[in-house]
Parts: structure tokens; sequence; C-alpha cells
């Protein structure tokens, strides 16, 4: 699969983006060598390889659940920039 020029402005204008001539020119070069090299990687014998969801075996790293003190109030709002001694004080977001 050959990567052209206008592939590269068609999916420029998709993720609104704006580029130079000479980025769009370097920019085809990188993404032709980039499929290319999937498309090599495609003649890799994988019969009779079992598909994986990670290169690498992935264990549960997650410690259980325990209950423990909370930090007091006062602790967690001593570094607060503004604070009503109750809760964070934060500027409005919505109208």
């Amino acid at each position: 699969m050959a990567i052209t020029r206008s592939d590269v402005e068609k999916v420029s204008l998709l993720a609104r983006l704006q580029f130079s001539d000479s980025e769009l020119d370097r920019l085809t070069g990188e993404l032709a060598q980039i499929v290319e090299y999937v498309d090599h990687l495609s003649e890799v014998p994988t019969e009779g390889i079992e598909p994986m969801a990670h290169a690498v075996e992935v264990h549960n790293v997650f410690v259980s659940d325990e209950v423990m003190p909370s930090l007091p109030r006062d602790k967690a709002l001593a570094n607060a920039p503004r604070h009503n001694d109750r809760a964070f004080l934060v500027p409005p977001v919505l109208g």
C-alpha cells in the first residue's frame, strides 16, 4: 500500500492539522516508511502462534483494598491555595 501526499493531506484535514508543503512532503515519506515496515511484518510466519493481548505476560499488580485511616482534613487542606476549613475552593467552571 503506497501512501500519497493526498492521503496525508486528507488525514491532516480530518485531524484538523495544518502543514506546510515541506512538512507534507516529509510526512508523506515518513508515513510511507511506516506502512512499508508494517507490510514487512505481515510476512512473518505466525501459523500456530496463539494471539496475545500483550507482548509480555501481565500479572495483576493491584493490592487488595484495606480500610485505613484517612488523612485528617486540616492536613489535606494545608497546601490548598484556597479553602474554607471544610473543602477546597475552586473557581466556577459552569456559567
